[in-house]
């Protein structure tokens, strides 16, 4: 079959995501079966063009993966004659500038979240892109979880009759460095350096509230930073200067309620590491990474209030599994492809910076909710 060379250019690779989700279980994935097959018989064949500030990281991880593309020049990646694409998977205060850079350049733009360090910039960077006609899309990989699939299945198909309530829990502990090493980098923990719970996990949020129950019309917050003081990768206490907890409520359309807890301070005690629980009328669901639980109006039991007897009913047992009914793939080597059709044929993909943008919008209001201690309004956004 004829085979069209994309390249792309991967900026942030040597980051713990970057490199595991983008570069290995995504772009490396999609070469290892052979490219991606195309509706006009032709094979996409993505060519990474590493680029990063650390040259020694980026010589092993080019050389490891047998890649021949990789320099610490942004200027010089872009004007590499196979480069059509940029993706961006730096630290946060890095990434709006290389966009931009790589607007002017003509590529196409695919980048994580949060798109840029304030809605005014994430706002301009999506004019940028329409203005120069460039195609742009942001990671909104929750989307394409197992899961979350389900879920949306549920609600697609009108099981949940009116939905009244959205509950959701995520963290786990990460530990602070000094008797275990922490599981995540230490400028997660510093506001200057772009960190925070807010800023990471609200652009999420924003975009599985929106993309699978209804949009956000306000938003309540309040943050905490439980561990005042860390360890970083050198063994050198440092203090956390971001919020390492957030607790959100959020009203949707529709008069619906969603509250979602976010920690890196909390232990873990449910099947999966982020749960939501949806409620309606006719319905209930518990939705995780890969696995949801139903429970259908006709099929709730009575649970009766007494404290003074055991429990002797398995609540958990009461509910339903979702069936897989097919094949789920990685949800961010499944956002990849269809951003690259996306890129190459001009198919619909609706995941673009303006979106992104709202996610850098609902984080924002949310760090000046609790900041103010009040409720605010989400307004739409236009660019």
């Amino acid at each position: 079959m004829p085979r069209t060379v994309i390249g792309i250019v991967m900026n942030g690779v040597t980051g713990r995501m970057g490199y595991r989700q983008h570069l290995v279980r995504s772009i490396l994935a999609i070469r290892e079966q052979g490219g991606l097959a195309l509706e006009n018989g032709e094979v996409l064949w993505p060519e990474p063009i590493l680029v990063g500030r650390n040259e020694l990281k980026l010589k092993e991880l080019a050389e490891r993966h047998d890649l021949a593309h990789w320099t610490t020049s942004l200027d010089d990646a872009l004007a590499h004659p196979l480069a059509k694409v940029y993706f961006d998977a730096q630290v946060t205060p890095a990434r709006e500038q290389a966009i931009r850079t790589a607007i002017a350049a003509g590529k196409h733009i695919y980048t994580e979240k949060p798109t840029a360090e304030s809605l005014d910039a994430a706002l301009e960077l999506a004019r940028l892109a329409r203005a120069a006609g460039v195609c742009n899309g942001a990671v909104q990989d929750k989307l394409f979880l197992p899961g979350l699939l389900k879920l949306k299945r549920l609600v697609d198909s009108g099981f949940f009759g009116r939905i009244l309530s959205v509950r959701g829990e995520f963290g786990y502990w990460v530990f602070e460095g000094d008797q275990q090493a922490a599981q995540r980098p230490s400028w997660n923990y510093r506001a200057e350096d772009g960190g925070g719970m807010i800023l990471d996990m609200f652009p999420h949020w924003q975009y599985v509230l929106e993309g699978i129950i209804a949009p956000i019309r306000s938003v309540y917050a309040h943050t905490a930073t439980h561990i005042p003081e860390r360890v970083d990768e050198q063994g050198k206490p440092y203090p956390a200067t971001a919020d390492d907890a957030a607790y959100g409520i959020f009203e949707l359309d529709g008069g619906i309620t969603a509250q979602i807890n976010s920690s890196w301070a909390v232990r873990v005690d449910r099947d999966e590491l982020v749960e939501f629980q949806v409620d309606g009328t006719e319905g209930s669901a518990v939705a995780g990474l890969r696995n949801c639980r139903f429970q259908h109006r006709a099929a709730t039991p009575k649970p009766v209030w007494n404290p003074d007897l055991p429990v002797t009913e398995s609540f958990r047992d009461q509910w339903q599994q979702v069936p897989d009914n097919g094949e789920f793939d990685n949800g961010f080597k499944v956002q990849w492809e269809l951003f690259l059709r996306h890129v190459v044929t001009g198919s619909e993909y609706r995941w673009d910076l303006l979106e992104g943008a709202k996610g850098v919008q609902l984080a924002e209001l949310g760090l000046r909710s609790a900041a103010e201690g009040r409720r605010l309004g989400v307004p739409e956004l236009e660019i």
